[in-house]
């Protein structure tokens, strides 16, 4: 079994359980509440599958109304809660606990309005990343986060975890698309923050709200902003005779100044894999691979295309392979949005998500190689390289016990080597319980006291997600 702890369940909540679920369903319709045994199931892990508790109840509310009910009843009840949304969390974000509910947004998936005029659209929490660019696609807009699980991950768990995609160099992160959302807090109390406009007056508590994993309050709706798309736009395929050879590249280019709309980096085990599955035409001969695409005019392309390339040539690139057609750019997107998806055909896998600075690149992808090799297992690299996103697959048997312990210490010094050379845990998975336990790596016990008491104000009793993010032990 694994070393990461859950806290131990609430025997009272427990043996209260009809009770409560008899509560809950004289708030809700009979089928937005989920209580039996084989039905709970279905929500007892997330994306970190390695982990799994059984939830006391499911609900499935169908409108903000309905979710300050809950959690006004929960609350006074005491009854922990785990806010949730597509499932899709890779740090275990949404994994319950057997004492909590589950309140799931998934049945809050409408498209509320879209104001191209301001470039803003209100979306319910439920709606999926991709939903959003696919509503406003018509008119020449898109909305820019993009992470690889984007066709299924929804836009509350996306301002939880604060999350990106490939696309997020050039664009930002969640925090930097979103504009507004209206939450529920834990005593039921409905709350609008942001707004409309580029910048809402008062204290910016949306900024506290976005990357808080749920532990504020239950996002049901947000308003972000849509862009306009770009005239053109062309991914190159950049081939490298090693890690570290594509690291200093990537160093090279944003340290010229040049920044592309993405810039995603592969090593040859990822390459090889993805290959397979998507057939993109990746280069099968090269130990390393970029994906750098640029956008705007054909001018504007390549000319940035040619500035790109020179300090690619100091390198040492191997492969310089343009994308020559709408069909060659969507193999090339497709093999790297599938990567996770890839690498689960041939082996199990936990998916790290440390950040460090861009000079950093190629000593920790040469330190990464050797810590898990240390451990005897086997590494794909396939991250974000324009911001330092790093995201080593660790492939091991999730059968074997200790074989995932070893996972787990090989991914926990990786993060610790992302820290030490001053970067952090987490670019956009959050931290729920994958990294719980390594917050003090990064912050002292003066700082997690204070993000505490600020949890604290919003959640008094620790009822929302009470098992993330935090370290158990040292909570005031």
């Amino acid at each position: 079994m694994s070393d990461i702890a859950f806290p131990t369940p609430d025997r009272g909540i427990l043996a209260r359980r009809d009770a409560i679920v008899a509560g809950l369903r004289a708030l809700l319709p009979a089928d937005c509440v989920i209580d039996k045994l084989d039905e709970r199931r279905a929500f007892e892990t997330d994306a970190l599958t390695a982990y799994r508790r059984v939830p006391l109840a499911v609900v499935l509310p169908r409108s903000t109304e309905e979710v300050a009910k809950v959690l006004a009843y929960l609350n006074g009840e005491r009854v922990p809660v785990t806010p949730r949304g597509a499932g899709t969390s890779l740090s275990g974000g949404a994994i319950p606990q057997e004492d909590a509910v589950v309140v799931c947004v998934a049945r809050m998936s409408r498209v509320l309005g879209i104001d191209y005029a301001n470039r803003t659209a209100r979306v319910e929490a439920g709606v999926t990343n991709l939903a959003i660019s696919g509503a406003v696609a018509e008119e020449g807009f898109f909305y820019a986060p993009d992470p690889s699980s984007q066709l299924a991950c929804s836009i509350g768990g996306n301002i939880g975890m604060n999350s990106g995609g490939a696309h997020c160099l050039k664009y930002g992160v969640t925090t930097n698309n979103l504009l507004g959302v209206r939450l529920v807090l834990v005593d039921g109390s409905i709350v609008d923050l942001g707004g409309e406009a580029l910048d809402a007056g008062g204290y910016d508590l949306l900024a506290l709200i976005c990357g808080a994993e749920g532990q504020l309050g239950i996002v049901t709706e947000a308003t972000v902003r849509i862009l306009r798309a770009a005239e053109g736009a062309r991914p190159v395929l950049f081939g490298f005779a090693s890690s570290d050879a594509a690291g200093a590249a990537v160093a090279a280019i944003i340290g010229a100044g040049i920044i592309p709309v993405a810039m995603e980096f592969m090593d040859a085990p990822a390459i090889r894999i993805c290959e397979d599955f998507a057939h993109a035409g990746y280069p099968l001969d090269v130990e390393a691979m970029l994906i750098i695409e640029v956008e705007g005019s054909e001018a504007e392309m390549e000319a940035e295309l040619g500035r790109i390339i020179t300090i690619a040539k100091t390198h040492g690139v191997t492969v310089i392979k343009e994308s020559k057609s709408a069909m060659e750019t969507a193999l090339i997107w497709k093999g790297r949005k599938s990567a996770f998806g890839a690498t689960g055909r041939i082996a199990d896998y936990i998916c790290m998500d440390g950040t460090v600075p861009t000079g950093q690149l190629s000593h920790v992808l040469r330190r990464t190689s050797e810590i898990v090799a240390s451990y005897g297992l086997r590494v794909a690299n396939v991250f974000h390289a324009g911001d330092g996103n790093m995201h080593p697959l660790i492939l091991y048997n999730v059968n074997d016990a200790q074989e995932q312990r070893k996972a787990e210490a090989a991914g926990a010094d990786i993060l610790k080597l992302c820290v030490e050379v001053g970067g952090c845990l987490t670019g956009e998975h959050g931290v729920g319980i994958e990294k719980r336990d390594l917050m003090r790596r990064q912050f002292s016990d003066a700082d997690l006291a204070q993000q505490m008491r600020v949890r604290a104000a919003f959640d008094p009793a620790w009822i929302l997600n009470p098992a993330k993010v935090f370290p158990l032990d040292g909570r005031g």
